[in-house]
């Protein structure tokens, strides 16, 4: 046994101690987090406003803070930026994590010192529980690649500015540096064909026995491996590879064709990473759901995800949730958010232990390859393509294109037009600026060459009146959605696409 296994298996142990122990007391720790984000945060702009040095409990804080989306939090960040200190958290942040936005466009979440620990401990613990769990350990002597956006950060009010995994890049431990893969120059490189082409180079020959990442990026890491390899499984070219972590999107659409692409056992890690927070993880191999980190700066509420767009939704603590029931997750933490709309929905499959699974997005979205695209981002950029080409739409929709047959996966848009363009194809180059504006992930996957630019399939005249009429949803409220992030209603619409 190497030193690098040897030493994690009694860490392992103490950590997993820790956090079994914390799960009983989750609401606990629940309640100390509230009373010390109202201590801090009513001695800042925020909480001035909104009174926080008169809020005793929970339901002082539901009274003294609404549940809020980034559009309502701008004003704050832009002074933050403007040099603005003690506005949402004592201080200013350490980092602004870019990610992107509804309305706003590109979103800048605060990071603070205090707050930064809990994205690290969360990817530690992961793995910590795997080890304790599972007794798999060898690992930590092999080789690791983290597929992350560029560590390199650029500058916004002085605060370093970038993608969340880039910033958490720099928070390797120094006893694994020595183990990480990509080397820093290539995990630097924007071009994701180009840097995947140097991760290949120099992985193909290495010791790999950890590979993290969301899962199209892996997948298509493990396609230009077997490419260069004559086809080989990916256990013949790491036959020491033991753990895949993953999260970020919808693992399930990609499960077959990457365990198709193993050609062996491989055990898989699933996280709940947000720039936000990290908010849950896998602490059982193979087993369903995820643990809540309850005990991480972060104070959650959960409204019904119907109720979401309600003028006063039900707000519920982690102690009144119910296992079965769809909730928005709200967060408040020690960076300054403060009951904060992520836009993402879970599921509790228990509450002794709080375990969940992430069951999509308050509104449609496209997010299949990490872009996460909405409705009001795809709307603007067809208003904008009809009105320069003088085209009018009655219906669409848009769906993801993942296993294709030839080249880069795609967005697939099906439109009804009632006056097409004269030019189709510039039509589409058009309707693909206007969304790359709108949306930076979607421009990022295009200009990496992680995704070709979108397709369009004309539809039938009455083609969505149709497909509505198949469903049993034609008429009174129904609507076809703008987005979906598989391929239902994409197959389902086939039968009136156009010759």
């Amino acid at each position: 046994m190497k030193i690098k296994s040897f030493l994690a298996k009694p860490y392992a142990s103490y950590i997993h101690s820790k956090l079994r122990k914390g799960m009983m007391a989750a609401n606990a720790h629940q309640q100390a987090i509230l009373q010390y984000l109202i201590k801090y945060g009513s001695r800042t702009e925020f909480g001035k406003e909104h009174d926080l040095a008169a809020v005793k409990n929970y339901e002082d804080f539901k009274k003294a803070v609404p549940v809020r989306d980034y559009e309502s939090f701008s004003s704050y960040i832009e002074k933050i930026k403007n040099g603005g200190q003690n506005i949402l958290w004592k201080g200013r942040p350490i980092y602004f994590a870019k990610t992107s936005g509804t309305t706003s466009g590109v979103k800048y979440i605060p990071i603070s010192k205090e707050s930064i620990p809990n994205h690290i401990e969360g990817a530690r613990n992961a793995l910590l529980c795997y080890m304790a769990e599972s007794g798999k350990t060898d690992f930590a002597n092999g080789k690791m690649i983290f597929l992350s956006g560029s560590p390199e950060l650029e500058r916004l009010g002085g605060i370093p500015t970038g993608r969340l995994s880039g910033i958490v890049n720099h928070y390797i431990p120094r006893y694994l540096r020595g183990n990480q893969l990509p080397s820093y120059e290539t995990n630097c490189i924007e071009d994701w064909e180009v840097k995947l082409d140097k991760i290949v180079q120099e992985t193909m020959k290495e010791n790999m026995t950890l590979i993290s990442g969301i899962p199209p990026w892996v997948q298509m890491y493990f396609d230009w491996l077997s490419e260069r390899s004559e086809g080989k499984k990916i256990k013949e070219i790491f036959p020491n590879l033991q753990v895949i972590v993953h999260g970020g999107v919808n693992f399930e659409p990609y499960k077959a064709k990457l365990l198709d692409s193993l050609g062996g056992e491989v055990d898989m890690i699933e996280t709940f990473p947000a720039s936000e927070g990290f908010f849950a993880f896998q602490d059982m191999p193979g087993g369903e759901g995820l643990l809540l980190n309850t005990d991480a700066g972060m104070f959650y509420e959960f409204v019904p995800a119907d109720e979401i767009n309600d003028e006063n939704p039900t707000r519920l603590q982690l102690s009144e949730v119910q296992v079965g029931v769809n909730y928005a997750l709200i967060v408040s933490t020690d960076a300054g958010l403060w009951a904060y709309n992520i836009g993402d929905t879970v599921r509790f499959l228990s509450t002794e232990p709080y375990r969940l699974v992430v069951t999509g997005r308050v509104k449609h979205y496209i997010s299949a390859f990490g872009e996460h695209v909405i409705g009001e981002e795809v709307e603007h950029a067809i208003t904008m393509a009809s009105a320069e080409f003088n085209s009018r739409i009655i219906e669409f929709t848009v769906a993801p294109a993942i296993n294709v047959s030839e080249g880069l996966p795609y967005h697939e848009w099906f439109i009804e037009f009632e006056n097409p363009p004269a030019d189709a194809e510039q039509f589409a180059t058009s309707l693909n600026n206007h969304l790359k504006e709108k949306n930076i992930y979607y421009e990022d996957l295009i200009s990496g060459h992680i995704l070709q630019p979108l397709k369009i399939r004309p539809m039938k005249r009455n083609a969505f009146i149709e497909y509505m009429r198949s469903v049993g949803k034609l008429g009174g409220q129904n609507k076809v959605p703008r987005l979906s992030n598989d391929r239902k209603i994409a197959d389902a619409l086939e039968p009136w696409v156009a010759g």
